[in-house]
């Protein structure tokens, strides 16, 4: 087997005369590094949707070349795990084909256009001209991994293989199923199939099986088990892997040939939804705290780099979350492999819409009239492959524990209307025109979504019994009563904490949970009070481009980390609610009287006018918590809810709360008044990711640079935002500076951008083993520097 990474491609924007012909002259392309997003290269406009982050689209060429071995019998395959969208490729000259979907996987075989020793040129039409298709940012481009796979002559095809485990205390099951096929000129005279097993210690388990002699171009499917005694079990709080190899040997004893299988990493548990007690991993009942998140990561548009997305997993785990939902697509498989390996449960969904048109707001959000573009016009066409391929490519991971088959597609007149609704208000319809909330009976009858619902959960169910199949809905007092939950195995409410104890009695078969929450405490004690509400789905764990208010805000500021990945006021609101470990984080604003403070108006700042009334909030999970100012005790307030107050003058010093965790260790938290920023200080973040088995090695790798600015004393300055120019010299380049802040409409791709709330994000490209360093300087500040 061979594994050629495609990240070098020449790119040009706009239509071209047949770029697709090998001899075509690309000399003039832009060089770029796959992934990649081109919209977030060009300005912010009005002129672009606003559901879409008010950036371009278009149509893109990408050409590259290659150079592969020996065929022999041996089957090539080209793979790409996401282009956004409508791609078409030709591989020498020879068309492969054409997939609508941006969010798909896909592969085609070149098998009979390859040439081995030669260059290989590949070329990619990549068409996005409707703008408005999405009600968030999508990308355009070639914005996950490409490469070519070769097989060897006998191999197990990768869309047959399907692994599945039961877990014991005592012992373990793994079984795996597969499909043998003989690309070669010669009848295989007998096929020895093994699987080794093998854990974090190095101990190891293997299974063997034998199938018939195969034909020239004929399959034979096996099937094998391994039981492991006493195995580490898989779950978010410990992520056991283990390791599965899968060799083939062909001949008398499997003695002439070996065909090693792409390793696949592996976890044993069990799972189960109980619709009175909730969700259970190996036998114990667990509360699910999750996220949903859109996939776009700021400056960097929607490519993936498993970099970026670890650092950001990273600080969720830390915040207490548990589970994160794939909102509302399937989203890069690099992604499922970190929350396989951190400890994720994972809510796989595949579509935002089916047959009906949701409305794309294109000038803010719910101002008329919308778009209506975007995926239902290939619905009808794709929507089995594309379904197909989401769970056939997902199944394996054990993070995986339900597939969602849409997202508040029974969204009210968002287009299905019902006559026993004369009139709808969704969850997110504030200012929507009266008329808009009426019954029409002109627009598609919702009824149609029962059918529709039972067609996608037998596809599901095709090539996976193993979970469960829910759909996210929006108007459960509509949906629950003509049908659409009665082919599904568990339904996800979005914001309709009011229906659970109702519709519980009304489904008793049926598991419920929070599909999508408000952020509010109510929605977490609704799922705290009530045993068989299995968990939650905050909207959202990340800001994300899109889904815009309107100019010059171009994303949603619904996130508890922002687009450079730092952590908001909520961030640490949430894990005092969540987290085991103990919190006590001081928070202020100027006090106007309100009741009750949100987080966003709160900021990590004791910088005031002098004997300014300051609203002070402490979010703890301890007991009760005491406010010290310059030494003099404030006194203590017991939590009532999910944080404590005071309101008091300001005083120029040192603000500090102390408090004891549940083992009577004092905690204490400090704020202190910060004089001008003058310097910065620069902190690389590099996970050091090892290259993943079985997958193409990366020749180019993301590091991430926090800047923060900071006084004299070394402390955070939060309101001060200076422009920051950054250099880069050694092999490298400066892929993206991000600060978070989704009013800031300057372009992305200049190397300046100015500090917004104290930091930065700098995200830089270069060969693994090369050192480069970066340099950060603006007026009337010390220069900083860093080596990478």
């Amino acid at each position: 087997m061979e594994i050629i990474n495609l990240q070098q491609w020449k790119f040009s924007l706009g239509d071209h005369r047949d770029p697709w012909a090998p001899g075509f002259d690309d000399e003039s392309w832009e060089e770029v590094i796959v992934p990649h997003d081109w919209a977030v290269s060009f300005p912010f406009s009005q002129e672009n949707s606003s559901g879409t982050g008010y950036l371009p689209g278009g149509t893109g060429w990408y050409r590259t070349v290659f150079k592969a071995g020996p065929q022999e019998g041996r089957r090539a395959f080209i793979n790409f795990e996401g282009v956004y969208k409508n791609s078409q490729v030709w591989c020498n000259g020879s068309y492969l084909g054409r997939r609508p979907s941006g969010y798909a996987g896909f592969r085609y075989d070149i098998s009979h256009c390859i040439r081995p020793g030669e260059n290989n040129v590949l070329a990619v039409k990549v068409s996005h001209e409707d703008i408005a298709d999405s009600r968030w940012y999508t990308g355009s481009g070639i914005y996950r991994r490409a490469f070519v796979r070769i097989h060897d002559p006998v191999y197990i095809k990768p869309e047959s293989l399907a692994v599945t485990s039961t877990a014991g205390d005592a012992e373990g099951t793994v079984r795996i199923a597969g499909e043998i096929l003989n690309s070669a000129a010669l009848k295989a005279e007998g096929i020895l199939v093994q699987a080794r097993l093998r854990g974090k210690d190095g101990e190891e388990y293997t299974a063997r099986g034998e199938t018939a002699a195969l034909e020239s171009g004929a399959s034979a499917p096996f099937g094998l088990a391994l039981h492991i005694p006493n195995p580490r079990l898989w779950s978010a709080e410990t992520p056991n892997l283990y390791l599965l190899n899968l060799e083939l040997r062909s001949g008398a004893g499997g003695r002439d040939f070996f065909y090693p299988a792409p390793p696949l990493k592996i976890g044993i548990r069990s799972i189960r939804f109980d619709p009175d007690r909730g969700f259970f991993i190996n036998g114990k009942n667990e509360k699910l705290k999750g996220v949903c998140f859109h996939h776009d990561c700021g400056c960097l548009g929607a490519a993936f780099w498993s970099e970026v997305w670890r650092r950001r997993l990273g600080k969720l785990k830390a915040m207490g979350c548990n589970a994160v939902r794939m909102s509302h697509n399937p989203q890069s498989p690099e992604l499922y492999d970190l929350c396989d390996e951190l400890g994720f449960y994972v809510m796989d969904e595949a579509f935002d819409e089916w047959e009906g048109c949701k409305n794309k707001w294109v000038r803010g959000h719910n101002v008329y009239p919308p778009a209506h573009q975007g995926y239902y016009e290939d619905f009808p066409r794709w929507h089995e492959q594309d379904l197909a391929d989401m769970v056939i490519r997902d199944r394996n991971h054990p993070s995986v524990i339900m597939w969602s088959i849409g997202n508040e597609i029974d969204y009210p007149n968002d287009p299905y209307v019902h006559p026993l609704f004369l009139e709808m208000t969704g969850n997110n319809d504030a200012h929507k025109p009266q008329k808009e909330r009426e019954y029409n009976p002109q627009k598609p009858n919702m009824e149609r979504l029962a059918t529709v619902a039972a067609e996608l959960t037998g596809i599901v169910k095709k090539y996976d019994t193993s979970r469960p199949v829910l759909t996210a809905a929006a108007f459960p007092e509509l949906s629950s009563r003509i049908g659409f939950f009665d082919s599904l195995d568990m339904v996800g409410y979005n914001y309709k904490e009011q229906f659970y104890d109702a519709d519980h009695k009304r489904f008793p078969r049926l598991p419920i949970l929070g599909s999508e929450n408000g952020h509010h405490l109510e929605a977490w004690n609704a799922v705290l009070d009530r045993d068989f509400i299995s968990g939650q789905f905050l909207w959202t764990g990340i800001d994300f481009l899109g889904e815009a208010r309107g100019w010059p805000v171009r994303g949603s500021l619904a996130g508890l980390l922002d687009l450079a990945g730092f952590e908001k006021t909520g961030y640490y609101r949430r894990r005092a609610l969540w987290s085991a470990e103990p919190v006590l984080y001081l928070v202020s604003c100027p006090d106007g009287g309100e009741e009750e403070v949100q987080p966003a108006a709160l900021f990590r700042s004791w910088n005031y006018g002098p004997g300014a009334p300051v609203r002070v909030v402490c979010y703890t999970n301890c007991g009760e918590a005491e406010l010290f100012l310059n030494g003099k005790s404030l006194g203590s307030r017991r939590r009532e809810g999910d944080c404590l107050s005071w309101t008091l003058p300001f005083e120029r010093g040192k603000l500090e709360a102390r408090a004891a965790d549940r083992q009577g260790r004092e905690i204490t938290d400090v704020l202190e008044s910060t004089l001008p920023a003058v310097q910065f200080h620069l902190k690389c973040f590099d996970p050091s990711l090892p290259e993943p088995e079985g997958r193409p090695s990366s020749a180019h790798r993301i590091v991430q640079v926090e800047l923060e600015l900071r006084d004299q004393e070394g402390r955070l300055c939060v309101m001060e935002n200076p422009l920051v120019q950054v250099t880069l010299s050694g092999e490298g380049k400066i892929l993206g500076i991000e600060n978070g802040n989704l009013a800031d409409l300057s372009e992305y791709r200049p190397p300046r951008r100015r500090v917004y709330r104290g930091r930065l994000m700098v995200y830089v490209l270069k060969p693994p083993k090369e050192k480069v360093l970066l340099s950060a300087a603006s007026e009337g500040f010390t220069p900083a520097s860093i080596e990478i």
